[in-house]
């Protein structure tokens, strides 16, 4: 008794699948990636020489159509084959009415799957090809013949929201700003989705989950995308409605006594024309609750923390060395570059058909996509030289609220107030 086994993938699609799947002991293997010559040569094998059973997975294998099924199918059993499908209910050595209707369904099936596949292969050389995915062009762009290009009338607006937000860190801020600017409406849902969406960096993303990098003209650059990546980051940490709070301290401030968060308050004194600022627990369980501070003390005394304690935090830190870093996924980069440089040649001296090459450089410019995202993550600057300019005083008495808060938040975690009696001492816990 002889055991043979049909193995069908299409590299578009999926991975080739591992030939020792079976469980089985199998005398033969046949395997096709894309084309069908296996099936044929295995087609005329089983004329040749007498096979007793063959192993698929599903009857869709056979075949790009229905057609090419059932005259595979046809061809099979006219041989005497019996043949058996691992991941579907079918063997082709009954004949009685149940199997008919058996096959019918399967049949069925096989129709909507070779449709469904058929559809999945023309997004698959699509993006092999690196066009733009179906659907509307983002907001700021328009869909061209190959690639998305910038729509000169509202590519300005989406820049300009990047820009407000890069600047204050703050997305529901972002949000207001353009529809007082430019009387443009979106919800902060919207905006969020703008500041991760690849196309606004140059990129087309799939579902696959798959980038390809450099497609068609950035609204973002990589810098900038690689800093609101960080403030996005840095925006998570923070309790909700706190970025955009126009205090600098807002979100970070903690009591040590009952550890709640602590809230920016405003009071009006009577017959005096100003307001006076204090933080007060939020939830304090304590009783009687824990007393409130004057927001300037605190602010005057965190800056005042900073400037001493933050050079020598960033003195202590076990920091990589990032030009190292660099240097190496610059050279990674580099390298697939000169590799993806001689696909053309390769193409014209035939050492690879147009299909591989293909397939060869999506998978090329995904990986550069990956090193070059790596790569525009790392820090742009170096931790101890701006340690030591955010030490001088003067460089916070010189800064807006909102500058504050943004810098704040690059180096601060949480602020910590330490009763003593009457007196109290600021505890900072920076980020790294």
């Amino acid at each position: 008794m002889r055991i043979i086994a049909y193995l069908y993938s299409d590299p578009l699609l999926e991975s080739p699948p591992d030939p020792t799947i079976w469980g089985w002991e199998v005398d033969q293997i046949y395997q096709d990636l894309g084309g069908r010559q296996q099936l044929h040569q295995l087609i005329l094998d089983c004329q040749a020489e007498s096979e007793n059973y063959l192993l698929i997975r599903r009857l869709e294998e056979l075949g790009d159509s229905l057609e090419e099924v059932s005259d595979r199918l046809r061809q099979i059993e006219a041989l005497g084959i019996i043949l058996i499908t691992t991941e579907q209910a079918y063997t082709s050595v009954s004949k009685d009415t149940k199997h008919q209707a058996n096959l019918l369904k399967l049949l069925g099936d096989v129709e909507r799957e070779t449709s469904r596949r058929r559809l999945r292969q023309g997004h698959a050389r699509n993006r092999i090809k690196a066009l733009p995915p179906p659907g509307k062009a983002p907001y700021g762009y328009r869909r061209g013949k190959d690639r998305y290009i910038l729509d000169r009338s509202t590519a300005p607006v989406v820049k300009d929201f990047f820009e407000q937000f890069l600047l204050y860190g703050s997305l529901r801020g972002a949000v207001r700003y353009l529809e007082k600017k430019y009387n443009k409406k979106i919800s902060v849902a919207t905006g969020q989705r703008w500041l991760t969406n690849p196309v606004y960096r140059g990129n087309l993303a799939y579902q696959n989950g798959e980038v390809i990098s450099d497609t068609h003209s950035p609204i973002l650059n990589r810098e900038e995308a690689a800093q609101i990546d960080r403030l996005l980051r840095r925006n998570r940490r923070m309790p909700s409605r706190t970025a955009s709070a126009p205090r600098s301290l807002a979100g970070l401030v903690v009591c040590g006594e009952c550890h709640s968060r602590m809230s920016i308050t405003s009071v009006t004194r009577p017959r005096q024309g100003r307001d006076y600022l204090y933080l007060r627990p939020i939830n304090c369980p304590q009783r009687p609750k824990c007393r409130a501070f004057p927001y300037e003390q605190v602010l005057d005394r965190t800056i005042q923390s900073i400037c001493r304690e933050l050079p020598r935090a960033v003195a202590d830190m076990n920091v990589p060395n990032l030009n190292g870093v660099k240097r190496s996924l610059t050279n990674q980069i580099a390298k697939q570059q000169a590799i993806l440089d001689q696909i053309k040649a390769l193409i014209a001296t035939g050492v690879l058909d147009t299909e591989t090459a293909n397939l060869r450089t999506y998978k090329l410019r995904t990986e550069l996509s990956q090193l070059q995202s790596q790569l525009a993550a790392l820090p742009p600057v170096n931790l101890k030289a701006i340690a030591q300019t955010v030490s001088i005083p003067q460089f916070w008495t010189d800064l807006s609220e909102s500058e504050r808060r943004f810098y704040f938040r690059e180096f601060i975690r949480q602020i910590e107030i330490v009763r003593q009696d009457k007196a109290w001492q600021l505890r900072l816990i920076f980020i790294f």
